[in-house]
């Protein structure tokens, strides 16, 4: 199964940039709180530290961002861009899956669980390789 589409990974990394950088890493980056208000979030009195923390989590994304750009543009760590990935998919997971059994998270955060999910498999379907190597 790993791979089975590997003859698309460029066109499916591609995709996956464009869509994460146009829908979380620049909104996140630019107007946190406005993206947090559109995800539900009820924002605090004191904003600053949001914007800080939201800001950070847009720089991080786009670093994410930079590696599948790198990737499908120059065809250079094609497989190190799918392992960035599979990290990033799986630790996303765990965090709104911590936040939905405490509770503590807009619902739209918890539906967010089956998007991770769903692109971890997707990132398993594209790999670029019939196996992982570390």
């Amino acid at each position: 199964m790993l791979g089975y589409y590997a003859q698309y990974s460029k066109e499916y990394i591609t995709t996956l940039m464009v869509v994460t950088t146009l829908f979380f890493a620049l909104p996140i980056f630019f107007a946190p709180l406005q993206w947090a208000r559109l995800m539900r979030w009820s924002v605090p009195e004191h904003e600053h530290l949001a914007i800080y923390f939201g800001r950070c989590l847009g720089a991080f994304i786009l670093v994410v961002e930079v590696a599948m750009l790198r990737s499908a543009t120059t065809g250079t760590s094609f497989s190190y861009a799918f392992d960035i990935l599979f990290v990033v998919f799986t630790l996303m997971f765990f965090v709104h899956v911590y936040g939905a059994i405490k509770q503590i998270q807009p619902i739209t955060e918890t539906l967010e669980i089956g998007f991770w999910v769903i692109l971890f498999v997707l990132n398993i379907l594209f790999y670029p390789a019939a196996s992982i190597t570390l």
